[in-house]
């Protein structure tokens, strides 16, 4: 995620949230938590936005979990088929799971840092030329074939894309339509 104080995907991806237990009472915040308390009790758990939970993780005031979008089950699912996995699905707000996935890493120590740094990186680069792969499919397959048979695989595969895959399954798409034009174009240009 860019560190751009105007970026869109910054934005919704620091706006994800994450369940905080607090260590302490805070009084008069209770409305934090969604609640009618007028107070926040220590122990209490309660979802809040990452751009809060910045300042309260770093002041010692709260603990976090990981949120479940990079838990174990994903994890085991990724390790197992990591294209068989819908990241659309795992959070919410645009669906940006490598965007909010860097946001939890920067909250993280060094050690558990690294190993969602492994598991982003690894997912993108393994699910990367399958992406490619089927952009260049539609695109050769033109207007005509665009809904056509592709198979339930490919089509639940791109369904579950996340944003970043998305746009670079357009990039690449738009670059096939393009490279088959300018070949076509240049064939007939020999003849």
């Amino acid at each position: 995620m860019e560190d751009d104080y105007f970026s869109i995907d910054a934005i919704l991806a620091e706006n994800q949230k994450i369940q905080c237990t607090f260590r302490r009472d805070i009084p008069e915040m209770g409305h934090l938590g969604g609640g009618n308390t007028r107070d926040i009790k220590a122990g209490s758990k309660v979802a809040i936005p990452v751009w809060l939970a910045y300042i309260l993780i770093y002041s010692e005031w709260v603990d976090f979990n990981i949120p479940t979008a990079f838990g174990s089950k994903v994890k085991n699912a990724l390790s197992a088929d990591e294209k068989s996995v819908r990241l659309s699905g795992l959070v919410g707000a645009g669906s940006s799971w490598y965007g909010f996935g860097k946001t939890i890493m920067d909250i993280l120590i060094e050690e558990q840092g690294k190993e969602m740094s492994d598991m982003l990186t690894g997912t993108f680069h393994k699910r990367l030329l399958e992406v490619i792969d089927q952009a260049q499919h539609f695109a050769a397959l033109g207007p005509a074939g665009a809904g056509g048979g592709s198979g339930n695989n490919a089509q639940s595969f791109r369904e579950g894309l996340d944003t970043t895959e998305r746009e670079l399954f357009t990039i690449a798409q738009d670059s096939a339509k393009r490279t088959k034009k300018w070949y076509e174009e240049t064939e007939r240009g020999r003849r």
